[in-house]
């Protein structure tokens, strides 16, 4: 091939940073990516997964040892309320010996349970405790799934976005700590 046929050639597309996951994925569980989002300008990558494939996803990428997200950093929900499937749980891991991010996503409907995480990450469980208080999504096998933050007896789910922008309940404000006491 001469230099001019080389230099015409288009480059190949870039490896995407997220390949090793997406193939041990792919071969590990099947039918478990529902698809991969990636905005590369930002840094961005998201595995968009199926919920009853969460749990031996995250056991594999726990597990593997060229992969070793050993940490759930965060995990929290979206809500979309004009898709069928309104809530994304997002679960943002971490791999201390990688140092490297992936984003996992897993789609409910209202109604609809998720399988929990606390049995392959335990500090999921106050954080999914935290997002079924606040948005209302259960999770399945979750061993306490209580209200972590708002009374027992509070109606509804304050971080949905149809709730009441006021409120549901008055609210009580002090001016002086004495009124309180």
């Amino acid at each position: 091939m001469s230099e001019n046929e080389q230099a015409a050639a288009p480059a190949p597309p870039p490896v995407s940073p997220i390949r090793a996951e997406v193939d041990k994925i792919r071969s590990g569980v099947a039918d478990a990516i529902v698809d991969v989002e990636e905005h590369a300008s930002l840094g961005m990558y998201w595995i968009n997964i199926r919920s009853r494939a969460l749990v031996p996803v995250l056991k594999l990428l726990r597990d593997d040892p060229a992969l070793k997200y050993d940490m759930l950093a965060d995990l929290t929900c979206v809500d979309r309320p004009e898709q069928e499937q309104r809530f994304n749980m997002v679960y943002n891991l971490y791999s201390v010996s990688r140092n490297r991010r992936v984003f996992l996503r897993v789609r409910a409907a209202d109604g609809e349970g998720v399988p929990t995480a606390s049995s392959v990450y335990p500090n999921a469980d106050w954080a999914e405790r935290e997002v079924y208080d606040l948005f209302g999504v259960r999770f399945d096998g979750h061993p306490d799934l209580r209200r972590i933050e708002l009374p027992d007896d509070w109606d509804g789910h304050p971080l949905r976005k149809d709730y009441p922008i006021i409120g549901k309940r008055p609210v009580l404000l002090y001016n002086d700590v004495k009124d309180i006491l």
